[in-house]
């Protein structure tokens, strides 16, 4: 989620959704930096990364996730 979304009480129910089904979220400095990771040239406010079980990229996914710190 992206930190300088205005207002932010646009995002304000996500981390509290995350939080009740144990997700993890983030927030990013700017929507501009979001946009960009997510290969869009618009800002973006929110984004998820979700998996397939299926997957062959899941094994590259888990092995390259870096830990998240809390803030």
């Amino acid at each position: 989620m992206a930190a300088d979304t205005e207002p932010l009480e646009i995002l304000l129910h996500l981390p509290l959704l995350a939080e009740d089904k144990n997700v993890p979220y983030v927030f990013v400095p700017s929507k501009q930096a979001l946009g960009r990771a997510c290969r869009v040239t618009r800002p973006v406010i929110a984004c998820s990364v979700t998996s397939n079980e299926g997957s062959q990229l899941k094994s590259k996914y888990n092995n390259s996730r870096m830990p998240l710190r809390s803030s």
